[in-house]
């Protein structure tokens, strides 16, 4: 079965996902969004000033990188990691953003506005809204601007306005509805710069084609270091951009395996997770047709996750296809499990992945014992770990960092030198 599908024939449908499920006013802009992207497919100046974008402003290739201690430890397959936490704002968010942007401005826009989660999708739109000299807003819950608030303070020194959500749950979910309210308001100047491969037709095509250039430089890479393709390839699983960005090259080699790993939360007899494939229903939200995790009456669930970018509802349409499909495996792991992976990688390879990447980190060590020294599994280190410091430290209780943290509110800061 050809599991590559152009979803743009297909009036943004992935089987009975996805589509294009908005208020009217929005349908003319949405249009007219999917006209421009697949005239700049086509444009041969558009795809050079993007690839020359993320070769000199994002640092692409990101490396491929052979985890020798980490597989020797674990005592299975030959661990690789794909390190998009080295590019530009530390993940893999920048690819689609540049694509966006560059976009935007092809279609006439002054503005650009985004949600956010853990921030690294705000950070990489105030970024290059610098760049291009967009005017920027970014909604983003209250309780993930509490959490992540390096990536909070930063994206405000690039001269993006921050915007609070302070109602429902307060995290990326109500940052998205924001983000699109917003839009609505602002239809004429502003381009509404999704972050995940979802939302309504043409996001979750364009921003996982963005993010393809994952895949198609782990395909060069792995030949270049072994010769031949991976057994298998991991990735945390959100919204899905950076999972579907590293599978979408690979869809149609039977031989390579796929994991996506979704949030386990405080594991999934506690409901405080956000596995959708563990008792998600079917439904239309936010534009789009997928699997959510919601009560009785359609309502959104509370969702949990240690890490902010993983704690969202919804999955990406293609996800829920490719799910139902049976082409890409999707599991879960806790919490705990995320931090024990953080702190093995740390020790072993000296990495600090974020803790999003953290899941894939820990499915791979769960994985590898398991399979022969003569498989080759890729895992896709999505971002660095920078901005969870505070979340790390506080989930570990230590105690010189939170002492330090108690002295610095003490003592406040300095008065000016006159």
């Amino acid at each position: 079965m050809d599991y590559i599908t152009d979803s743009f024939s297909h009036r943004g449908h992935f089987g009975k996902f996805g589509g294009r499920y908005v208020p009217e006013m929005l349908i003319p802009a949405l249009e007219a969004l999917e006209q421009a992207y697949l005239q700049a497919r086509d444009d041969k100046k558009f795809q050079d000033e993007f690839l020359h974008l993320l070769r000199t402003y994002s640092g692409r290739p990101t490396p491929l990188y052979f985890a020798a201690n980490l597989s020797k430890q674990l005592g299975g397959a030959r661990i690789y990691l794909k390190q998009e936490g080295l590019g530009q704002t530390g993940s893999h968010k920048v690819n689609n953003v540049i694509g966006q942007a560059l976009l935007a401005r092809r279609m006439g826009k002054k503005r650009v506005v985004a949600e956010t989660g853990a921030g690294q999708h705000g950070l990489a739109t105030a970024t290059v809204a610098a760049r291009f000299g967009f005017e920027c807003e970014i909604f983003m819950g209250e309780l993930d601007m509490a959490r992540q608030r390096p990536n909070v303070f930063w994206m405000q020194q690039l001269g993006a306005t921050v915007t609070p959500v302070t109602y429902g749950t307060r995290t990326l979910k109500d940052a998205v509805n924001e983000s699109i309210k917003n839009w609505i308001e602002n239809l004429e100047d502003t381009h509404l710069l999704v972050g995940s491969a979802l939302s309504a037709h043409p996001y979750p095509s364009m921003v996982r084609d963005f993010q393809s250039v994952i895949g198609r430089e782990v395909r060069e890479q792995i030949m270049e270091a072994e010769g031949r393709l991976p057994d298998c390839l991991v990735a945390c699983v959100g919204g899905g951009s950076n999972s579907i960005g590293l599978f979408h090259p690979f869809l149609n080699e039977d031989s390579v395996e796929m994991v996506g790993v979704e949030a386990g939360g405080f594991g999934i007899p506690s409901g405080l997770h956000s596995a959708r494939f563990q008792g998600g229903r079917l439904g239309i939200i936010e534009g789009y047709k997928s699997y959510f995790l919601t009560d009785e009456d359609g309502q959104t669930r509370t969702t949990h996750s240690v890490a902010a970018g993983l704690d969202y509802a919804g999955i990406g349409p293609e996800h829920a296809w490719l799910h139902d499909q049976g082409r890409v495996t999707y599991t879960n792991v806790t919490d705990k499990e995320t931090l024990a992976a953080l702190g093995l990688l740390m020790r072993t390879e000296g990495i600090i992945p974020a803790l999003e990447s953290s899941h894939a980190v820990a499915e791979a060590i769960k994985r590898a014992p398991k399979t022969g020294r003569d498989k080759i599994m890729v895992v896709n280190l999505s971002g660095r770990g920078d901005k969870d410091i505070f979340i790390v430290a506080e989930a570990l209780r230590d105690k010189e960092w939170l002492d330090f943290l108690e002295r610095k509110v003490q003592e406040g800061f300095p008065d000016d030198e006159k």
